[in-house]
């Protein structure tokens, strides 16, 4: 039995939605770090791990960053070179919600600055794939692949 590979994204659209990530999660890291503001940082970081549960169970082309970028930045561009297979992406979202929701999660039982280290980690991915369209859960998901812990 083959399996068939899912249509292709334009690469561009999660460079869009880290873009946006990157951006909310510096913003947390700074909030967190300041007991004034630890409960922005929560509520902001709950909104984050909502946004990759959506991207890890529906994936980039439907969450709600890549509907901003199909309607209003894709039509700006010229066509994308290539396509990309939307499975890697969505892995990085799991990724992603894995990272800051351990921090949501010990940031619950009294963690000091789990949010904050979380964010941290989160934001330097984000910003990998933002700025330099390296998208660090990608590649976990292509080396998982090649020794076999991913099958298609």
């Amino acid at each position: 039995m083959t399996t068939q590979t899912p249509k292709g994204i334009d690469p561009r659209g999660p460079r869009f939605g880290a873009s946006i990530t990157s951006v909310l999660l510096l913003v947390i890291v700074f909030l967190a770090l300041d007991t004034a503001t630890e409960m922005a940082a929560t509520w902001l970081m709950i909104f984050v791990v909502g946004m990759f549960v959506i991207g890890a169970t529906i994936g980039p082309a439907r969450h709600p960053y890549g509907i901003l970028f199909a309607k209003f930045v894709k039509p700006r561009l010229s066509p994308p070179k290539e396509i990309e297979d939307p499975r890697p992406p969505k892995f990085a979202q799991a990724v992603g919600l894995f990272v800051t929701g351990t921090g949501l999660i010990l940031a619950s039982i009294g963690v000091p600055y789990a949010i904050a280290i979380s964010a941290g980690f989160a934001f330097i991915a984000a910003f990998l794939n933002a700025a330099f369209a390296y998208c660090l859960g990608c590649q976990l998901y292509l080396g998982l692949k090649r020794i076999g812990l991913i099958r298609q």
